[in-house]
């Protein structure tokens, strides 16, 4: 029995994809915009049309199909659709329960597939014949091209990692690439043509803060000398650059000064400040220094990204694009978008928009962060002219986002409605869970090292990788380790904040990746264990375990719909962990290699074979991979 509601007019049907959108996100799919919705509808319309026909033949009565309400079937209840009969009583003049025996009954004798109902107060159960679900398996699911959804024709960017070449990356990076990663894929997978980009932030006072601290106490160190990363050294000296500025401003307010005054006097950030003119100068000595320092840190970064599992078809980078936006802010005042104050500032007054005053060009004519960012959201329209334009960035940029989109609508640039802030919650450690290299943020290295050695310590303690070779054991380490943490972080919906716990994300009970891979390797153990004979058989005793699962399977076109449309890889990611969870209750319930003929034999290889890719899939699009055994 289905959860009482509007009409589809009004919500769509609440199907166990969009009741879990709704759980994950508190949005149903038609709050988002430009749905090409709903596969649900597509499988269903035979039962909407068959409706519309008992309406008219019972009631004589025209409706439309936005007045068939379908739900998914709640457990608890015979049948897999059901069919909100409340509407149809002014209709019918009869109770809820007389009007839903009546069209069930039409329903049964029009349509084959239908095998049977029941009616609950107001609430239409439909069962579904065992051909139907069986049809579907070898119709709709096995085929290759099954959730291969056709291109749409529609551009859209993901911009996510964004870091600084002043340090290695850390966990709230992790967040940040594994769901702007994620959320390609989907798209990707959703017909969309997706560009992956990354602005790096290479340039400022905060760069030339490690440049600094090199040249005053690195005594030449380099990457090789030292066996560090190239993104650990350069952090290594912005640590000490932060030490020796502290010690400074110490001693000058020991000696009378204020603490902003030892602030802006420290010798140390006056010699940063005096370099970061030489370098927006064109300074040779510097600039070369620059180069020679942000080569280590790429040659880092590339590194983590690879562990990492990700990938980007376009890096931006700010020391190109700081300069942009100039023009616009010329352009905003020719239009009275802008205003330019006595001092010379200029200003937008956004308070109109419930936001305020908001400086976008200093006095001395140097740009900020928001003159910076309308150019370059120019620049990144202009190189790919893309129907969508997504920046992944932490929550606490919201205000700031707000802004920037609000600018640009008021200038009227192009592409200026497509854009998204795709704003996420900070990750929180359990107290003493992880070291950290500095003893302040935990960065993604250490992160991914622990979890390999997490998972290594949790699958030796099970006794499972006996017979594997070291280098089986090494790869499955790391597999496991990054299913863990890429799952765990993935699983909650991005808006919120989360408390990740490293020895958690490794139980292979749990609602976690371990336990999704393990089921996949399970499978593949089934498979590799018999052979996959017959084209097709005439299997008709479908059990119950069998036909849910089926059902489960037919749903994962949605989930990757639902997906893309939240932007959310956490109903992928829930939606793959209930496959698991409903292919192993079908697993211990039905025996497979020793089923009672060969032809249930074959059909439940089959049904696993299905359920195996479709994991694997699903999996895929969290940028995290399925083990063969384990």
């Amino acid at each position: 029995m289905g959860h009482v509601s509007t009409t589809a007019k009004t919500k769509p049907p609440l199907n166990l994809l969009n009741t879990l959108l709704l759980n994950l996100t508190g949005s149903y799919l038609s709050e988002f915009p430009n749905s090409d919705l709903n596969d649900y509808f597509c499988r269903m319309n035979f039962i909407i049309e068959t409706t519309l026909k008992a309406v008219k033949h019972l009631y004589n009565t025209d409706i439309s199909a936005a007045d068939v309400n379908l739900q998914e079937t709640r457990k608890e209840f015979e049948g897999q659709v059901t069919i909100v009969t409340f509407p149809f009583t002014k209709f019918s003049k009869k109770s809820p329960e007389q009007t839903g025996t009546e069209i069930g009954a039409f329903l049964q004798n029009e349509l084959k597939e239908v095998s049977g109902f029941n009616v609950i107060k107001g609430f239409l159960n439909v069962s579904l014949s065992n051909e139907y679900w069986i049809n579907q398996l070898y119709n709709e699911i096995l085929p290759d091209d099954f959730a291969v959804i056709e291109p749409n024709g529609k551009k859209v960017m993901v911009e996510y990692s964004s870091p600084n070449t002043n340090k290695p990356l850390h966990l709230g990076h992790v967040r940040n690439n594994l769901l702007g990663f994620s959320v390609s894929e989907i798209l990707a997978a959703a017909g969309y043509q997706v560009i992956k980009t990354n602005l790096v932030n290479d340039r400022g006072i905060h760069i030339c803060k490690s440049m600094l601290a090199w040249q005053k106490f690195g005594n030449g160190e380099t990457p090789e000398s030292s066996g560090l990363k190239g993104d650990h050294l350069v952090g290594k000296y912005y640590v000490i650059f932060d030490r020796e500025y502290k010690k400074q401003q110490e001693e000058l307010k020991s000696a009378g000064q204020s603490e902003e005054e030892a602030k802006k006097n420290a010798p140390l950030i006056k010699e940063a400040q005096e370099m970061l003119q030489k370098w927006e100068a064109g300074d040779e000595a510097v600039i070369t220094l620059w180069k020679t320092m942000n080569g280590w840190v790429y040659t880092g970064f590339a590194e983590t990204y690879k562990k990492l599992g990700v990938s980007f078809d376009k890096f931006y980078y700010e020391s190109e694009t700081y300069l942009l936006g100039k023009d616009i802010i010329e352009e905003g005042l020719e239009k009275g978008v802008f205003y330019r104050k006595d001092d010379n500032s200029v200003w937008i007054d956004l308070t109109a928009d419930g936001l305020d005053e908001k400086l976008v060009l200093r006095s001395d004519g140097t740009s900020v962060y928001m003159t910076q960012d309308m150019g370059t959201a120019q620049l990144k329209y202009n190189d790919y002219h893309m129907d969508r334009s997504i920046y992944v960035v932490g929550n606490e940029q919201d205000y700031h986002f707000k802004v920037l989109f609000t600018i640009l609508k008021r200038l009227g640039k192009e592409g200026a409605d497509g854009l998204f802030h795709l704003s996420y919650g900070m990750v929180d450690l359990p107290s003493g869970k992880m070291k950290s290299r500095e003893g302040t943020v935990v960065d993604a290295d250490d992160l991914m090292s622990e979890m390999e050695q997490t998972a290594k310590e949790q699958t030796e303690a099970m006794g499972k990788v006996d017979d594997f070779t070291a280098d089986e054991k090494q790869s499955l380490y790391h597999i496991i380790g990054m299913g863990a943490l890429k799952y765990f972080l993935l699983k909650v919906d991005p808006k919120k904040r989360l408390l990740f716990d490293p020895n958690e994300s490794v139980d292979f009970q749990g609602h976690t990746g371990p336990f999704i891979q393990y089921t996949h390797a399970r499978i593949r153990s089934v498979l590799n264990r018999a052979n996959i004979i017959n084209e097709y058989n005439s299997y008709s005793n479908l059990a119950v375990e069998e036909r849910d699962l089926i059902v489960s399977l037919t749903q994962f076109p949605d989930a990757i719909k639902n997906a893309a449309e939240a932007y959310s890889p956490a109903v992928i990611a829930n939606y793959v962990y209930e496959l698991a969870k409903v292919y192993n209750k079908f697993y211990h319930e039905k025996s497979i290699l020793q089923a009672e003929d060969e032809e249930s034999k074959q059909f439940r290889l089959r049904l696993s074979a299905a359920s195996g890719k479709v994991i694997n899939k699903g999996m895929k699009l969290l940028g995290i991979e399925v083990p063969e055994r384990m």
